[in-house]
């Protein structure tokens, strides 16, 4: 089964609605803003991510900046 990520970031904290292929809400979470908190999430075996969509914004540059370098390791 698929799954889809979205991430609403702030300031201090972010949060993440995961979804199923069938859009049914599988998990809600917020976490601090940081790479660290958010891939404790985000790379849980359980779900297979077919996409993950992050709010464009000032902070969300940075974010995605540091996400991929920490999964990329």
């Amino acid at each position: 089964m698929a799954y889809f990520a979205g991430l609403d970031v702030s300031v201090k904290e972010t949060s993440i609605c995961i979804v199923d292929d069938t859009g049914k809400i599988v998990r809600q979470a917020r976490v601090a803003s940081e790479p660290e908190a958010l891939l404790q999430v985000l790379t849980n075996n359980n779900y297979r991510f077919k996409r993950i969509g992050l709010e464009a914004g000032p902070l969300s540059q940075w974010l995605f900046r540091r996400l991929l370098k920490r999964a990329c390791q």
